[in-house]
């Protein structure tokens, strides 16, 4: 009367098919996206910010430009302004700081050059292999940016 057996049977197929996917990857080995440098970044050696900033919180740092330029007209970037002025999110430079210290000290470049705030203009001249750098990082991750919809994509070398 109550089709136990269907239930049953339902119930089984869709535990099934809900851990499936796990089972399908268990014992394949993890493989971390490697980004790859053109020969002008690597000549470069550093970039607007440190590596583990710019792959943790890039983004931030791209609207935090965007914001700036578009609003205020402030086209030029020191990266010492990133320790001083602290216009990121609060919570996020704390996180920062714990990140690349014991808390206490900010992160303080090496160098006081001026950059210009371009996406188009200074990250893409470094990093203009889009396939190779951005995507290998977003596919991974399956984010889908937004910067593509008002930037050109830059033509692969």
């Amino acid at each position: 009367m109550y089709d136990g057996a269907k239930i049953l049977t339902g119930l089984i197929i869709g535990v099934a098919f809900f851990i499936s996917p796990f089972i399908y990857d268990a014992g394949k080995p993890y493989k971390k996206p490697e980004p790859q440098l053109t020969e002008k970044a690597k000549k470069a050696g550093e970039c607007v910010a440190s590596k583990q900033f710019m792959r943790e919180w890039h983004m931030q740092l791209l609207d935090e430009w965007r914001n700036e330029v578009v609003r205020h007209g402030d086209r030029y970037y020191r990266p010492r302004q990133l320790a001083r002025e602290m216009r990121l999110d609060k919570r996020l430079m704390d996180q920062w700081r714990h990140f690349i210290s014991d808390g206490t000290r900010h992160y303080i470049p090496k160098t006081d050059k001026v950059y210009y705030k371009s996406l188009q203009n200074t990250c893409l001249d470094c990093h203009s292999n889009k396939t190779k750098f951005c995507d290998e990082c977003h596919n991974y991750l399956g984010v889908h940016p937004y910067c593509w919809n008002c930037h050109i994509a830059p033509e692969e070398k």
